[in-house]
């Protein structure tokens, strides 16, 4: 259901979307703990949306960006914004790329997965990243389910609760590095940053 809207509202979405980048200090404290070790950080961004602003920081940050979406009109947008970038359509669910990333990104896009949906993505997040490598992703702040509107449509969103996420990321191998409920810095955003052990 949430793949057809952003199909229908990717230009609409793209146009609304702030570009304020209000989200830098979660990306550069994603930097600051990604590993380095090929020269450029390797970054997988999952429901990458138009990648604009954030997946534009990230390479103008001389990251080489992987955006991954399964709106096909979003990964158009996504390669028209960011050229250079690997852009590939596919659902984040069940997703093996059989390569590892630096960093992973699941920023205001995870959220819209079922709870069982959620629930199945750490395994994937933790194949894809190297050892070391850092995950940042944004969550409701509560064990909840909203629908809210983009482009008129309705758009659902999903959350566990703080605690299963937690039990989440240790169970894949993982250590919660910051937890910021609301973040009143970035726009009231519940914000993930997690690293995989190394």
């Amino acid at each position: 259901m949430i793949l057809p809207t952003y199909e229908r509202q990717a230009e609409f979405f793209d146009r609304a979307r702030s570009k304020s980048l209000f989200e830098r200090r979660w990306l550069d404290r994603l930097l600051a703990h990604a590993p380095q070790e090929g020269g450029r950080r390797r970054v997988l961004d999952l429901g990458c949306g138009s990648g604009r602003p954030m997946a534009q920081y990230l390479s103008d940050r001389r990251c080489a960006v992987t955006g991954v979406d399964g709106a096909a009109a979003m990964i158009a947008l996504f390669s028209a914004n960011l050229p250079r970038a690997r852009a590939i359509h596919a659902d984040m669910r069940g997703l093996d790329l059989g390569e590892e990333f630096d960093a992973v990104i699941a920023w205001d896009s995870f959220f819209h997965l079922s709870r069982d949906d959620q629930r199945a993505m750490f395994p994937v997040f933790a194949r894809h990243l190297a050892p070391g490598g850092a995950l940042l992703f944004t969550s409701g702040p509560e064990d909840s389910e909203v629908i809210g509107d983009v482009g008129g449509e309705p758009l659902y969103h999903a959350s566990l609760a703080p605690e299963e996420y937690r039990s989440l990321l240790e169970a894949a191998g993982m250590e919660v590095l910051r937890y910021a409920p609301e973040d009143p810095d970035c726009d009231m955003h519940t914000v993930w940053l997690a690293r995989k052990a190394g």
